[in-house]
Protein backbone atom coordinates (compact mmCIF):
# COMPACT_ATOMS: atom_id res chain seq x y z
CA UNK A 1 0.00 0.00 0.00
CA UNK A 2 1.72 3.29 -1.41
CA UNK A 3 1.66 5.74 1.54
CA UNK A 4 2.75 9.25 1.01
CA UNK A 5 3.38 11.67 4.57
CA UNK A 6 3.65 15.64 3.76
CA UNK A 7 4.95 17.64 6.63
CA UNK A 8 6.79 21.65 6.95
CA UNK A 9 3.42 23.34 6.64
CA UNK A 10 2.86 26.77 8.78
CA UNK A 11 2.17 30.44 8.69
CA UNK A 12 4.87 32.27 7.46
CA UNK A 13 5.04 35.97 6.44
CA UNK A 14 5.67 37.25 3.09
CA UNK A 15 9.08 36.92 1.83
CA UNK A 16 9.56 34.25 4.17
CA UNK A 17 10.71 30.54 3.90
CA UNK A 18 9.32 26.95 3.67
CA UNK A 19 10.57 22.88 3.21
CA UNK A 20 8.03 20.87 2.75
CA UNK A 21 9.03 17.15 2.83
CA UNK A 22 6.95 14.03 1.45
CA UNK A 23 7.71 10.95 3.18
CA UNK A 24 6.73 8.06 0.72
CA UNK A 25 6.60 4.17 1.83
CA UNK A 26 4.91 0.85 -0.06
CA UNK A 27 6.36 1.70 -3.18
CA UNK A 28 10.24 1.55 -5.02
CA UNK A 29 10.81 5.33 -4.34
CA UNK A 30 13.83 5.59 -6.80
CA UNK A 31 12.10 4.66 -9.94
CA UNK A 32 8.88 7.33 -10.42
CA UNK A 33 8.73 10.72 -11.13
CA UNK A 34 7.11 12.73 -7.52
CA UNK A 35 5.57 15.73 -7.63
CA UNK A 36 3.77 18.33 -5.70
CA UNK A 37 0.57 19.96 -6.31
CA UNK A 38 -1.21 22.98 -4.16
CA UNK A 39 -4.96 23.57 -4.11
CA UNK A 40 -6.24 27.08 -3.04
CA UNK A 41 -9.86 27.96 -1.45
CA UNK A 42 -12.33 28.19 -4.51
CA UNK A 43 -9.36 27.10 -7.09
CA UNK A 44 -8.65 23.39 -8.87
CA UNK A 45 -5.30 21.83 -7.66
CA UNK A 46 -2.58 22.61 -9.72
CA UNK A 47 0.47 21.17 -10.59
CA UNK A 48 3.69 23.28 -8.42
CA UNK A 49 6.53 20.85 -9.12
CA UNK A 50 7.61 17.83 -10.92
CA UNK A 51 10.89 15.69 -10.32
CA UNK A 52 11.37 12.67 -12.18
CA UNK A 53 13.69 9.52 -11.28
CA UNK A 54 16.80 11.11 -12.91
CA UNK A 55 16.39 14.43 -11.03
CA UNK A 56 15.02 16.24 -14.21
CA UNK A 57 12.79 18.66 -13.26
CA UNK A 58 9.89 21.54 -14.05
CA UNK A 59 7.72 23.78 -12.37
CA UNK A 60 4.94 25.86 -12.69
CA UNK A 61 5.49 29.34 -14.21
CA UNK A 62 4.19 31.31 -11.01
CA UNK A 63 6.65 29.56 -8.69
CA UNK A 64 9.61 29.32 -10.98
CA UNK A 65 13.28 31.19 -9.44
CA UNK A 66 11.42 30.86 -6.05
CA UNK A 67 10.59 26.71 -5.49
CA UNK A 68 12.71 23.93 -5.84
CA UNK A 69 12.15 20.03 -5.74
CA UNK A 70 14.56 17.49 -4.94
CA UNK A 71 14.79 14.25 -3.78
CA UNK A 72 16.31 12.24 -1.32
CA UNK A 73 16.24 8.26 -2.76
CA UNK A 74 17.67 6.76 0.22
CA UNK A 75 15.48 8.60 2.74
CA UNK A 76 12.47 8.14 0.15
CA UNK A 77 11.53 11.58 0.82
CA UNK A 78 10.96 14.54 -1.80
CA UNK A 79 11.14 18.12 -0.85
CA UNK A 80 9.76 21.71 -1.99
CA UNK A 81 12.02 24.13 -0.60
CA UNK A 82 9.42 27.43 -1.14
CA UNK A 83 11.80 31.14 -0.71
CA UNK A 84 10.03 34.90 -1.13
CA UNK A 85 6.80 33.56 -0.51
CA UNK A 86 3.92 35.46 -1.63
CA UNK A 87 0.02 35.41 -0.34
CA UNK A 88 -0.83 33.95 -3.50
CA UNK A 89 1.15 30.74 -2.58
CA UNK A 90 -1.53 30.03 0.50
CA UNK A 91 -2.92 26.76 -0.38
CA UNK A 92 -3.07 23.34 0.79
CA UNK A 93 0.26 21.47 -0.64
CA UNK A 94 -0.35 17.65 -1.53
CA UNK A 95 2.33 15.07 -2.52
CA UNK A 96 2.02 12.65 -5.89
CA UNK A 97 2.92 9.40 -7.41
CA UNK A 98 1.46 7.57 -10.08
CA UNK A 99 2.91 4.29 -9.80
CA UNK A 100 1.21 2.63 -13.42
CA UNK A 101 -1.50 0.95 -11.31
CA UNK A 102 -2.79 3.71 -9.59
CA UNK A 103 -2.23 7.70 -8.20
CA UNK A 104 -1.77 8.41 -5.15
CA UNK A 105 -2.03 11.44 -2.95
CA UNK A 106 -1.08 12.59 0.52
CA UNK A 107 -3.19 14.48 2.89
CA UNK A 108 -1.69 17.50 2.32
CA UNK A 109 -0.42 20.19 4.34
CA UNK A 110 -0.97 23.43 4.83
CA UNK A 111 0.75 26.51 3.69
CA UNK A 112 -0.55 30.51 4.88
CA UNK A 113 1.55 33.26 3.41
CA UNK A 114 0.01 36.42 5.33
CA UNK A 115 1.72 39.62 7.91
Amino acid sequence: QVQLEESGGGLVQPGGSLRLSCAASGMIFEIYAMAWYRQAPGKQRELVARITSGGSTNYADSVKGRFTISRDNAKNTVYLQMNSLKPEDTAVYHCHVDVGKGAYWGQGTQVTVSS
